[in-house]
């Protein structure tokens, strides 16, 4: 597995909008926005390459804004 530090930045980038996406889930009781937001906290565990990693973020934290 190759870890450097630009997949480790992305995986706290996104989980930290992940956490943020979960407190406005909860406190609007949106499970849409619950669900997106486990995703993000989630999936860097899962997505070793650094170019994956952040189109797979990229994508989730547009999901959270799509209508």
């Amino acid at each position: 597995m190759d870890l450097d530090f630009t997949t480790i930045f992305f995986g706290l980038l996104f989980g930290g909008i992940g956490y943020a996406a979960w407190t406005y889930g909860r406190r609007e009781r949106s499970g849409r926005h619950m669900m997106l937001a486990v995703a993000l906290i989630v999936y860097s565990y899962f997505i070793p390459n650094r170019w994956l990693s952040l189109l797979a973020g990229a994508v989730l934290t547009g999901l959270l804004f799509w209508p």
